[in-house]
């Protein structure tokens, strides 16, 4: 789905990955779930594209329901992929996430289940080989992403910030729909290792300057980085 000029988004607002879109090729923000690689040919085809115009792909973290394709894209077109060093482990299938739930409804935790296991998300293929990132880092891709660390859901979350895209990717950082809730909106994400250090990371985000704040589950969140920080902090304290 076209959000606007050189941005993109697969999935829907249970599981989502997003594309910026530029002459130079098409850089792959998070890759959701392994049945997602159909939505990614579907909008490559829309935008008159194929996987061999895709130059990277770039993880917010290393959690499997973001590895999707990442590994398929990886050995059998060469595209490399990016993770921050100190979640290249749990990317590999080492570091393993907290599993603390915090509170949920029976209907939207089962349709997120539900969800997963229709896209593939028993079958996680792990990526055998990262290329490690670190904060500040601008990577040589379509878009010039910057990298941002985020750290709180895990250690090595990220934004991932393009000007040509008006947009900032922030992964886990924060969610717009609580999938174990269902509660829409800008809110702390579930499945998050330190969420005090979640918190305190959203003063770097709110110093970026983009359209779009742009989370791994729930709607497009239109509006600046600042503003989705705040409301995020006020839901926390509710």
């Amino acid at each position: 789905m076209r959000l606007a000029p050189h941005l993109s988004r697969i999935g829907n607002d249970i599981v989502a990955a997003h594309l910026i879109d530029t002459p130079d090729g098409i850089t792959v923000i998070d890759a959701g779930l392994p049945g997602h690689w159909r939505d990614l040919q579907h909008e490559l085809r829309t935008l008159g594209r194929t996987v061999a115009d895709v130059r990277g792909v770039i993880l917010t973290h290393g959690d499997s329901d973001h590895l999707g394709f990442a590994e398929r894209l990886r050995r059998d077109f060469g595209v490399p992929v990016y993770v921050h060093s100190a979640d290249a482990d749990r990317a590999r299938g080492g570091d393993k996430p907290k599993l603390a739930l915090g509170p949920l409804r029976l209907g939207p935790t089962l349709g997120f289940f539900a969800y997963s296991l229709r896209k593939g998300g028993m079958r996680t293929r792990w990526v055998r080989d990262v290329v490690e990132v670190a904060d500040g880092d601008v990577l040589d891709l379509p878009g010039a992403p910057r990298i941002v660390a985020l750290p709180g859901h895990s250690p090595g979350s990220i934004a991932v910030h393009s000007e040509i895209a008006d947009a900032v990717f922030v992964g886990d950082a924060l969610t717009t729909r609580h999938v174990l809730t269902g509660r829409t909106g800008a809110q702390p994400a579930p499945f998050t290792d330190d969420p005090a250090e979640a918190l305190a990371s959203l003063d770097r985000l709110a110093g970026l300057t983009a359209s779009w704040v742009l989370p791994g589950h729930g709607a497009p969140f239109h509006g600046s980085p600042a503003d989705a920080a705040a409301a995020v902090r006020a839901a926390a304290a509710v």
